[in-house]
């Protein structure tokens, strides 16, 4: 199926290593341009020149999401450097806005796509996760006229190599056999198909899907979305 993504320009936060890494290469094998960011400098480097490989243009810088103005600052930077933003996803979780979005011609945003066994801190999470869904549902809402469309990715478990649940499963085997049997497919996703889900509700193709929770997690919830 063609997404309609080739000569889109993304960005993606978070984009140097498991999920996020999967999300910006699945753009550029789809011919979007993109732009990542990520705290370690060699490991952007390593990315972005995988990026290009891909026969796109692609740019990244070491930023630490968690410096609003920092963050803001390179989103502009990409932007310029990319020709505009037209898909941002924030892989991290942070939710990024700054002056000059309506000469972005942004039409897709992801407001987060952390999973919850990828959070530092599991007794907030749940709360951090509510919020983040409720706010993009808004943002759906007010922007819809405007064409740009704001959605939720929510993974399960997520397992690659130096990730969380490696670790989890070197030094701690037996937690990580109950959490392979808690989900009825009896394994945990790939950084990959989080990505395919990603990319394709991001695509020109998902275009009247805005507001929405896309749990991608085997049918490890048990709970409903409505």
């Amino acid at each position: 199926m063609d997404l309609h993504l080739k000569g889109k320009k993304a960005i993606v936060l978070g984009g140097t290593r498991g999920i996020g890494r999967a999300i910006a290469e699945t753009f550029a094998a789809e011919g979007a341009d993109v732009a990542i960011c990520a705290r370690n400098a060699d490991q952007v480097k390593d990315s972005v020149a995988a990026l290009k490989d891909k026969g796109v243009r692609a740019t990244g810088a070491s930023v630490d999401i968690a410096d609003g103005a920092a963050l803001k600052s390179w989103i502009e930077k990409a932007a310029g450097e990319l020709g505009g933003i037209d898909i941002l996803v924030s892989n991290a979780g942070a939710m990024a806005q700054g002056p000059g979005e309506a000469d972005w011609n942004l039409n897709f945003m992801i407001i987060s796509s952390v999973s919850a066994a990828e959070s530092d801190n599991a007794s907030s999470y749940g709360p951090i996760k509510a919020a983040l869904i409720h706010m993009a549902k808004g943002l759906a809402r007010q922007h819809a006229k405007r064409g740009i469309r704001t959605n939720v990715v929510s993974p399960g478990t997520v397992y690659f190599k130096g990730g969380v649940w490696a670790t989890v499963e070197a030094n701690a085997p037996a937690y990580f056999k109950q959490a392979i049997e808690r989900n009825p497919t009896g394994r945990m996703a790939t950084p990959q198909e989080i990505a395919n889900a990603t990319v394709f509700l991001a695509s020109p193709v998902s275009s009247f899907t805005t507001g929405v929770n896309l749990l991608v997690d085997g049918a490890i919830s048990r709970r409903v979305n409505f």
